[in-house]
Formats: C-alpha cells, structure tokens, sequence
C-alpha cells in the first residue's frame, strides 16, 4: 500500500440516494477509500452496495436514481456532478455486476474498447494489451475468442481487463464472485491483490462473500438498509464475532443458520 495511504483518496460524506424520486436506498452513508488500498463494502443482497457504487461512478441517473445529498470527492475535488466519461478520464472505473463484456466483439476487442476513452497512442495500447496479458494469461490465450463463449471467469478477467485499458487509480468492482465457482473467485481475488501491489491501483469492492472479501481487503464496512452499521480494518471484522455469525455464518457455538437468530439481537447489539 502506498506511504500516504492514510489520505482519502475517495471520500463519501453523508450520501443519500434516491429512485424514481420516492424510493431511499442509501441513507447518509460515509465512507474513505485510502489511496493504493483495497476497502470492502459487505453486505447482503439489496443492502445498497452497487448504489453506492454507481453514486461514485454516477451511473444512478440511467437508472433513475439520483444522489440527493451528501458530497463525494475523489483527490480533493468534487466529483458527483461530472459525467461518466469525465469521471473516467479522472481515473475512476467501475467494472459492473454481471461483468457486461460485449458478447460479439473478441476479448481483444473488448480489451482495446477500454482504451477509448483515453485517446492513447497505439504504443500505448499495445503496452497497454501487453499489461493485461500479463495478469491474465489466459485472456490472452483466448484472445480471438468471441467473449460471449467464453467462460464466466473469463469474462470477468476481461471486464477488470478493459477497465485497466483506461489506466484506472481506482476500480469500483461490483459482486467479482458472483457465479464464480471457488477456485475461480480465489484467482481473481489474487489478480486484484497483485495489481495493487505492483501497479497501485486502488480497489473499492462490493461483495456479497464477506470471508474472501475480509481476506484480501485493508478496511470494510458493512451495510444494511442503506446505512453503514459497522467498519473497521478487515483482520478485525473478520474477528468479530456479530460478523462471524451474521455474515460468515459461524458462531462460538459453531456454525449457525440465519434463520436461527432473531434479527432484533443484531440491531440492538450494533445500533445501540
């Protein structure tokens, strides 16, 4: 992690999200990613992480939803109000749930496609292409191959792929595990602690599977409903024995279905 790695390098105050103008998902969530760090946003389904998500990469609007309060920073500077594609060029990249590759293009092109937005020589692109392959053999392997055939792992390495075309310092990674089998998360896990290693990327990620989330990430926070109940360094919530038994499923009595513990322990034990 990067020497400065105690400055917000993207810094969510107080954000409230709402859609279709009635409905609150978010509500005041703050958050702080450091520079060259890798943060986890846990939760369970509909907590409101790929909202929180999209509110950084202001994708809400072509869903309806809109940021009605709170601010969000990304190096200094304001950067709820910019479009997109100026968001991008600034560096911050979202790789969507469901990896969204473009089925007919080949890997490769969906790789070069990342690089659009950048306007980069075509030496660049190649050292660019060179970069990928780099990380992901195997995409290179499959290069030629239309995307829409290949598998989900595959296709996952080549939606985070893309995103490095466009020579991101920091990803939004939305769900990386989802419909991966184990051994598959495992790897892609590994990549992204690879490139934050030796290329300083920073990683805010949204991931349902808290155990291998908590594994590789610094910093969590976990949310539900909408708000932020509990953060703190990754090693600490992994130990922590409300997140051993609501969100890895173990208990110091052992392993413990949901469905066995009253939701009102929970909220009295965090809200409190």
């Amino acid at each position: 992690m990067s020497t400065d790695a105690a400055v917000p390098y993207l810094e969510i105050n107080n954000v409230e999200v709402i859609y279709d103008h009635v409905i609150l998902v978010l509500k005041g969530v703050s958050l702080k990613v450091p520079r060259g760090g890798i943060v986890a946003l846990l939760g369970a389904n509909g907590a409101g992480k790929s909202t929180t998500l999209k509110s950084i990469s202001n994708l809400l609007r072509a869903e309806r939803g809109e940021v009605t309060k709170g601010s969000i920073h990304f190096k200094g500077d304001r950067v709820d109000r910019m479009t997109p594609s100026d968001l991008v060029k600034r560096g911050v990249i979202q790789v969507m749930e469901g990896r969204h590759c473009f089925a007919h293009l080949s890997v490769e092109e969906n790789l070069l496609a990342g690089a659009y937005t950048r306007g980069h020589a075509r030496a660049e692109i190649r050292a660019g292409l060179e970069k990928v392959y780099h990380y992901f053999p195997r995409l290179k392997q499959r290069r030629g191959s239309q995307a829409g055939y290949t598998s989900g792992g595959e296709q996952q390495m080549c939606a985070i792929g893309r995103a490095l075309m466009a020579r991101p310092e920091m990803i939004l990674l939305d769900e990386p595990s989802m419909g991966l089998a184990p051994q598959i998360v495992e790897e892609i896990f590994e990549i992204v602690k690879d490139l934050n290693r030796s290329e300083g990327v920073g990683f805010l990620l949204a991931e349902q599977n808290t155990l291998v989330a908590l594994r590789y990430a610094d910093f969590g926070y976990i949310l539900e409903n909408g708000r932020v109940v509990m953060e703190g360094a990754a090693a600490e919530l992994a130990a922590n024995e409300d997140v051993k038994e609501f969100y890895l499923g173990l208990s110091g009595e052992g392993r413990k279905s949901f469905r066995d513990v009253k939701h009102y322990r929970r909220r009295k034990r965090w809200l409190s």
